[in-house]
């Protein structure tokens, strides 16, 4: 195949959540594989992830956890999304712990319960600032005393979310830290424990303390990019991701000759453009084409022009590679490093985005 791959480093992976649990004192870490594992393959990533002893996986949506139970992943799932009425059923037979975000939550789960005999376990998600899913702060003493009127509700964990966990002023972050302490000081005065209690994630596990939660959730770092360049980045994590595509054409130019749509880049000198099968349907971000780069034989090399759909150039002034030969896009190899952070900085855009968004046609290779 000539067209891209991205090669996942499992062995890094699993060294990266070594490296985590140092930062988090050991602490029980949730691993968040939704997004195909933000990109990197959820299943593949879990599988890794349990053998190094991850007990608890997150995800988004239902059929992401029930594809996990379907490859054979054994350890808890929790489901981010709001809780479907309709699949409850589902949740049961895969053992899937749910998100009670809303009060109606409580009646759905519990007319569940009362024609079925069962019903799936859930974590209580407090809203301390993002504005999304999740009670009010001020109902969350109304909402735990509903929840002890109902045992038939398992609801084994309480969590919130960090808005801005992965900025330089965290200012904001405290007052949701605050307002969370506060609603576990309400569960404790009316006589509710709960199991699991989690709040940070991966900038939060670098930047706020973690002694009120027993579990931390870490996504983007267990791949090897930071959330932010705000954050300290003094662990060694390594890219999961190696992206890389092949050179399938070499053409010898003139100066001064246009290159890609719009002709908005032109060689500056005789150079060696190659041609590589990879464009932005593949996942490499079109921004990227003006001040973006590729490592070749331990060299960098400047994209040039526009990326295109299917295809970007690069120049490689004097040096002609060979066709069938392959390019670094991002990643650590072939001498050198081009980290998500650096992309997304470049472009103004997140290591998420950029993470999630390989695909097209990228081939994904797993190596231990």
């Amino acid at each position: 195949m000539v067209g891209p791959k991205a090669i996942i480093h499992l062995d890094r992976l699993k060294s990266n959540l070594d490296l985590i649990r140092k930062q988090v004192n050991d602490k029980p870490i949730m691993a968040v594989v939704k997004a195909n594992g933000y990109g990197h393959g959820g299943v593949a990533c879990a599988k890794a992830l349990e053998t190094q002893g991850c007990e608890f996986f997150a995800v988004f949506t239902m059929d992401e956890g029930i594809e996990l139970r379907q490859a054979g992943v054994e350890s808890n799932v929790l489901v981010f999304s709001r809780i479907d009425a309709s699949r409850l059923q589902e949740a049961v037979d895969h053992q899937l712990t749910l998100n009670l975000c809303n009060e109606l939550d409580i009646s759905t789960l519990t007319h569940f319960f009362n024609g079925k005999g069962v019903c799936p376990k859930v974590h209580l998600k407090v809203d301390t600032g993002m504005t999304r899913l999740g009670i009010d702060v001020d109902d969350a003493e109304k909402i735990i005393t509903q929840l002890i009127a109902h045992p038939e509700i398992p609801c084994e964990g309480i969590y919130s979310h960090f808005a801005t966990a992965d900025e330089g002023d965290l200012s904001f972050a405290r007052e949701q830290e605050l307002k969370f302490k506060l609603v576990l000081e309400t569960a404790n005065k009316i006589g509710f424990t709960f199991k699991y209690i989690h709040f940070s994630n991966s900038g939060a596990a670098i930047n706020l303390d973690q002694s009120i939660f027993n579990m931390v959730r870490i996504g983007m770092m267990l791949y090897g990019a930071f959330p932010s360049l705000e954050v300290p980045m003094d662990i060694p994590l390594k890219p999961v991701m190696e992206f890389r595509a092949s050179i399938v054409n070499v053409r010898n130019v003139p100066t001064g000759t246009p290159v890609s749509y719009g002709g908005v880049f032109t060689t500056k000198s005789e150079s060696n453009i190659g041609v590589i099968q990879c464009g932005f349907a593949d996942g490499i971000p079109r921004p990227w084409y003006q001040n973006g780069h590729i490592m070749f034989n331990g060299n960098k090399y400047n994209i040039a022009g526009r990326i295109c759909m299917d295809q970007f150039m690069v120049d490689f002034k004097e040096v002609e590679p060979n066709v069938g030969e392959e390019v670094l896009i991002m990643g650590d190899g072939d001498g050198g490093s081009i980290r998500m952070e650096e992309i997304a900085e470049t472009i103004d855009s997140t290591p998420y985005v950029i993470a999630t968004g390989i695909g097209g046609r990228t081939q994904r290779i797993y190596q231990n």
